[in-house]
This record gives C-alpha cells, sequence and structure tokens, in this order.
C-alpha cells in the first residue's frame, strides 16, 4: 500500500478519528509483537483503514486503552489492542511494504536501505502468514511481467494489485465474513490504490524511464499533458472506481456505525484524487 488511503478530515467526527488512530497505533504495535521493532518503520494508515473495515465487518470489538510508547513516551495516547486480526494485519502491512520496496529496487528508484528495515520482519510475517505471502509474492510477479511487456491495457494491468486486494479481503475476513461486496470493495480499492500511484508518479516515472501504466495507455509526454489532452478520459476511469467503491460500501453489513469507514471513502478518496489532479494542472508535482 502506498498511503493514499486518508480520511476528510473536515468531516471527520472526533471519536471516529480517535479511533482511526487508536487503529493505527494498535497496528504499530501490532508489529513490534508479530514481526519486528524495527519493521514498524513500515507502518501505514492505509492498513489502519483496513484494520477498521476488518473488525466493523466481522464485529470484533475494539478495545482501547490509554499506554505509552517510544513514540510517545511522555504523554500516553489511546491506542487499540492488539487482538488476533491485528496480529494478521500487522503480518499484511509487513508483507506488503516488503514487496513495495523490493520492486522499487527492481524499477531502479532504489530501496535497499529500506529493505534492512523489513527484512527480519518479513521473514516473520512469511513464516505466521505464508498464504499472504504467497497472494502478494505472486501478484507482484504477474504485475512484473505486465510492465515489462509495457502492456498498455490499463484493467489488465490494474488486475494483479486489484485481485491481489481481493484475495486478502478473503483471507483477513474468513469465509464467514467475506461476500460478493466485501471482495468488490477490496478489488476496486486495489484498482484505485495502483493507478492514482500512476497518476501522482506519472512525470517521476518518465524521468526515471520506468512502466507507468496511463504512460503505456495515453502515451502523453508529461502529467500535465496527460490531464490537458485526456482529462475526461481520466475523470472516467476514476469516477467509475469511486461508483464501484460506494456500491459495494453501500451492500456491506456493518456491525458497528460506519461513519469512519464512509468518510475516508466516500469523501477521502475522491478528495486524493482531486487533489492530485488539480497538483498537475496547478504545476505543483
Amino acid at each position: 500500500m502506498f498511503g493514499y488511503i486518508r480520511p476528510d478530515l473536515p468531516y471527520l467526527y472526533l471519536k471516529d478519528d480517535k479511533l482511526y488512530k487508536s487503529l493505527y497505533c494498535g497496528i504499530c504495535k501490532g508489529i513490534g509483537k508479530t514481526c519486528s521493532q524495527r519493521a514498524r518503520l513500515s507502518l501505514t494508515y492505509d492498513v489502519a483503514f483496513l484494520s477498521a473495515v476488518a473488525h466493523n465487518i466481522i464485529g470484533k470489538d475494539v478495545e482501547i486503552k490509554q499506554k505509552r510508547c517510544v513514540a510517545h513516551p511522555i504523554v500516553s495516547r489511546p491506542m487499540a489492542s492488539v487482538d488476533d486480526l491485528t496480529e494478521t494485519l500487522a503480518c499484511v502491512n509487513v508483507l506488503l511494504a516488503y514487496y513495495k520496496i523490493q520492486d522499487d529496487i527492481i524499477d531502479g528508484s532504489g530501496g535497499r536501505f529500506k529493505r534492512t528495515f523489513v527484512t527480519r520482519g518479513y521473514k516473520r510475517a512469511k513464516k505466521k502468514c505464508p498464504e499472504i505471502d504467497n497472494i502478494i509474492k505472486e501478484s507482484y510477479n504477474e504485475l512484473r511481467k505486465l510492465e515489462k511487456a509495457n502492456d498498455s491495457m490499463i484493467d489488465r494491468v490494474c488486475e494483479p494489485f486489484s485481485d491481489m486486494l481481493k484475495k486478502l479481503s478473503f483471507i483477513i475476513l474468513g469465509k464467514d465474513f467475506s461476500t460478493e461486496h466485501t471482495e468488490n470493495l477490496f478489488y476496486f480499492i486495489g484498482k484505485w490504490i495502483y493507478l492514482i500511484d500512476a497518476l501522482d508518479d506519472y512525470d517521476k516515472d518518465i524521468k526515471k524511464k520506468c512502466y507507468n501504466p496511463l504512460r503505456a495507455g495515453f502515451n502523453a509526454e508529461s502529467a500535465k499533458q496527460l490531464i490537458e489532452n485526456n482529462g475526461k478520459d481520466i475523470a472516467i476511469i476514476f469516477n467509475d472506481i469511486v461508483n464501484n467503491i460506494a456500491v459495494a460500501f453501500n451492500n456491506i453489513k456493518f456491525y458497528f456505525n460506519k461513519d469512519l469507514i464512509g468518510n475516508i471513502l466516500l469523501r477521502g478518496i475522491p478528495q486524493k484524487t482531486d487533489e492530485i489532479i488539480k497538483g498537475i494542472i496547478d504545476g505543483k508535482k
């Protein structure tokens, strides 16, 4: 995951902000307990979001306590207790981070130093969750084949990452709570993450001569040219993804209030998309 999944803060209730930050701390604690202390540096809010979704769909209570940690040694803060679901998601976080770093190294984007911080944690996460490791590894291998072939079919290139999130949702939620709608939710979140990262990194990928699915599909020489010449097509792609996310969200049963999840999916994701596009138009990218 790449850190793009964030809430729309001005419209986030205080109770949900507290829950979100508590889950973030819970994943951090879970990584330290399950993987390694150094691997905690790979922590992302994306997996805190997955924790909110998974706990809510399964109906598993989140126990929050005031605690201190290495990062916050003086003033205690609310932290979600580490349960078995959190431990699994901690492994997901580390495994995703490891394979993303590996992918960056292969692309020539650096990452060897970062890898030293997660290698030990990766080995522990792989041992605890071998099925999840296999899903992520196979997805990245398939993705690399398509990228190496400079595939210009955007939907086809998105498939490995989208399908990876879909398969992970089944593992995380289990057969009792996994449905067509939960799988669709994760699938389209995966598609959005892959494409928003491609849009955000468009100019950087051109400079480094790295594959970019949007460049392969539209052949624009810069991100600004991409938006100027193909803005309507880009809008259609992202609007379709957002609409599918909304449909899936509205058809999923949540055991707790779904304000936090709704804020992120229905407000945060469109907001982040608009922010990146506006940054490209204004020349701030």
